[in-house]
């Protein structure tokens, strides 16, 4: 059993210049390549949660401006709707104006014609009652030719 500790001491005692230069890379890892790679990680997701949070910040600006293109465009489509209505309800006025004048005028003219109609009618019946007894001792002549030439010599 001693040889076989001694074996063990020796194998240790040969592995411990193995362990320090084991353990001198270790530490030269961790120092050349592991802290600056860790800091160059670092710096990458740093940059690119910034990058992100950037990208985020203007997707909002951008969501943002857009609400106020929408708003102005909304504002803009009411004051057009607005304006035609104003322009429509004055053309509207304006029409049921003209409209209401012409059927002034035209009434006033069928009045007009009426009343010229009425006076011309009043002259016919009194032309014709005029001339109802000349016409009818012209029509009896014509249909009693001897009575008539005796009527006139009697009337």
């Amino acid at each position: 059993m001693t040889t076989l500790l001694q074996q063990l001491g020796g194998l240790v005692l040969g592995s411990v210049p193995t362990m320090i230069l084991f353990l001198i890379t270790v530490a030269a890892y961790r120092l050349l390549v592991h802290a600056p790679l860790k800091k160059v990680l670092g710096e990458r997701y740093a940059r690119t949660e910034g990058a992100i949070e950037n990208a985020t910040k203007a997707i909002a600006a951008a969501e943002t401006k857009t609400a106020e293109y929408e708003e102005r465009v909304r504002a803009a489509r009411a004051a057009v709707f607005h304006e035609r209505h104003g322009r429509l309800s004055a053309v509207h006025k304006e029409s049921e104006l003209a409209l209401t004048e012409a059927r002034a005028a035209a009434q006033e003219k069928v009045a007009n014609a009426v009343i010229a109609i009425e006076e011309s009618a009043q002259a016919a019946r009194l032309q014709l009652e005029a001339s109802i007894g000349e016409l009818t001792s012209e029509v009896l002549r014509v249909i009693l030719p001897g009575n008539a030439s005796q009527q006139e010599q009697a009337g």
